[in-house]
């Protein structure tokens, strides 16, 4: 039982020493999201479910929740930050060529299709980015009119 103590109160020195450590916050400023938000135009509709659901993950501006001051769990949401803005970050928007928005916008409507976005682990924790048959179909409507745009816009020799 006394080694079970020892454990135990190691466990939680541990613990309370690792809360002086934690990542660099994803905090941006909105304003980068300007370019994204000028060439797309989303509807009012879209621009909330974007702000709900997408750019927490996906562009340099995280709205962290109370618990992201808890290590371990800011290092696991920051992960998660970091492998978002890998696949799609609406903050460099600007940064990519024509062909490659079409791309992320062919797969934004594809995973919001298949409901493989946002993540369940993020609706778990954000009861109002589950998104409703009815805002995937204003989503994919969205982006598909955008990438009319793209398919007309002329390409990068």
């Amino acid at each position: 039982m006394k080694l079970l103590k020892k454990i135990g109160l190691v466990l939680l020195l541990v613990f309370i020493v690792a809360q002086f450590f934690s990542p660099e916050k994803n905090q941006g400023n909105t304003e980068d999201l300007t370019a994204f938000l000028n060439e797309t135009k989303p509807s009012p509709e879209v621009k909330t479910i974007l702000e709900t659901t997408c750019f927490d993950c996906h562009s340099s501006n995280t709205n962290y929740p109370w618990y992201d001051k808890i290590t371990p769990i800011n290092f696991w949401l920051n992960e998660h930050v970091e492998d978002g803005k890998k696949h799609l970050d609406f903050s460099k928007w600007s940064d990519y060529s024509i062909e490659r928005k079409d791309h992320k916008f062919e797969e934004l409507a594809e995973e919001v299709e298949e409901k493989k976005m946002p993540l369940p682990s993020y609706t778990w924790t954000h009861g109002d980015a589950k998104l409703s048959d009815s805002q995937i179909k204003a989503v994919v409507d969205w982006v598909n009119q955008v990438r009319m745009g793209y398919a007309l816009a002329p390409k990068a020799e």
